[in-house]
């Protein structure tokens, strides 16, 4: 066996020195700090692919934007708990613009990154109905979003969808729907981690069954538009990003400034509910709240309110300006972020050539898109053993069994690769097959 790239000794211990008993469920956080120790004891470099960091500068419209407005002494107001009224109207024109459908301004909220969007959500959608108390991941999905639950003392169900695509996702959709205690499901379309894209008749299904079961639809759009396999740059124009708000009247929107306009930094978001869930009263609301208990309501000014007294007003000037730019087909934000399609096409060629398959491979046929993630596997070895095993290499990746999935396999991220490390992967690769042979 040839050496591997980094001494084992470096990894176990500093694997030891975490106190991660099993790596396969090791966090996000825990493998980066990990390969951080490691890099700099053992002086090897590392490919990181265990954040789903931009990796890419942030737009110049926004940061235009908002240094005017800390130039105009917007850090000395507090900003409206409602959201700043330019950004309400560019967000609520934004979705016509790119996913054709309308949505009120006032149901267009800022949020501190989609983060508190769906922890506002999932707070808000759990207390409607004290009979519907748990929530319903179609998974794999983003850990963190689960454990935003566990903090708030919240229960949840959850499916891999690997098995479930098509016509299959209904008999397991209603599996849990018909149960009663459902309030709300959750997905990420394009997915975080796998990168499938949910159809339109799977999304016609979700709709359906959700109008059917009257459950709230969350759809966690963090990576907007970002299927590379059609241009969804063009606004007003098809294709638009699909959504099930075509399909269903009860649902929230939760568009991200991170990825799509690479400007996680400024804790950026808005939730766009619709029109007539924002202006539904829930009997739980009304009990738990007094007034009406209405669910937009009560999601401003009770919960978001709660959690923080606004959201950073300079950046809501910046979001707005992205938006409107984007709308008016001045700024294709999607130019800016194609390149993580062109480094995930090149990674998928290195693992294939030596004898790693893609886990999460087909959209209902159709081959799935290259993105800001992937997913990877290897014969013979669980997530938890490859996880572990290609830290010796130098390359780091999170389990899929941290996102819900129940395939063995890695999640992949595209953001951190530099040009340089395409040629050092598939060095290191080569190395990795030739001490793990096949058949």
């Amino acid at each position: 066996m040839k050496a591997t790239p980094i001494e084992r000794d470096i990894i176990d211990r500093t694997i030891d020195e975490f106190q991660v008993a099993d790596f396969g469920r090791a966090t996000i956080r825990e493998v980066k700090a990990i390969a951080a120790k490691a890099e700099a004891q053992s002086g090897v470099e590392f490919i990181k692919m265990e954040m789903g960091v931009p990796g890419l500068p942030p737009s110049a419209v926004g940061v235009e934007a908002e240094i005017e407005a800390l130039r105009n002494g917007i850090a000395s107001l507090y900003p409206d708990i409602n959201g700043l009224d330019e950004l309400k109207r560019e967000a609520s024109r934004f979705v016509k613009a790119f996913v054709d459908v309308d949505i009120a301004p006032e149901g267009c909220v800022p949020v501190t990154g989609s983060m508190q969007g769906t922890f506002a959500s999932f707070l808000t959608c759990s207390q409607c109905d004290p009979r519907k108390d748990t929530i319903l991941f179609i998974d794999p999905g983003f850990p963190v979003q689960k454990q935003q639950l566990v903090v708030m003392g919240q229960k949840y169900e959850t499916f891999d969808v690997y098995n479930f695509r098509g016509e299959r996702l209904e008999e397991k959709l209603e599996s849990y729907l018909s149960r009663g205690n459902i309030s709300a499901i959750i997905y990420s379309n394009p997915n975080n981690p796998s990168w499938v894209c949910l159809k339109d008749e799977e999304l016609r299904i979700i709709g359906r069954l959700a109008t059917k079961y009257d459950v709230i639809v969350l759809e966690d759009l963090a990576y907007f538009a970002m299927d590379f396999r059609q241009d969804l740059s063009r606004p007003f124009q098809p294709p638009f990003q699909p959504s099930v708000a075509r399909y269903t009247d009860h649902y929230i929107l939760l568009i991200s400034g991170s990825k799509a306009f690479s400007y996680a930094g400024q804790r950026i978001g808005v939730s766009c509910i619709s029109d007539k869930l924002y202006h539904r009263a829930y009997p739980g609301l009304m009990q738990r709240y007094g007034g009406a208990g209405t669910f937009g309501t009560v999601f401003i000014h009770r919960v978001l309110y709660a959690l923080s007294s606004g959201t950073s007003h300079s950046a809501q000037y910046a979001l707005a300006a992205m938006l409107k730019a984007a709308s008016d087909g001045r700024y294709n934000f999607l130019d800016e972020v194609r390149v993580y399609g062109e480094r995930a096409r090149r990674l998928k060629e290195i693992f294939l050539r030596h004898g790693f398959r893609l886990v999460y491979d087909n959209d209902l046929g159709e081959p799935v898109a290259d993105g800001f993630y992937f997913t990877i596997g290897y014969p013979g070895m669980t997530s938890g053993e490859l996880a572990r095993e290609l830290m010796y290499y130098g390359v780091s990746a999170i389990s899929l069994v941290t996102t819900g999935s129940s395939q063995e396999g890695l999640r992949a991220c595209t953001s951190f690769i530099q040009d340089h490390q395409y040629a050092l992967l598939d060095e290191r690769m080569a190395i990795f097959a030739e001490n793990h042979p096949l058949g």
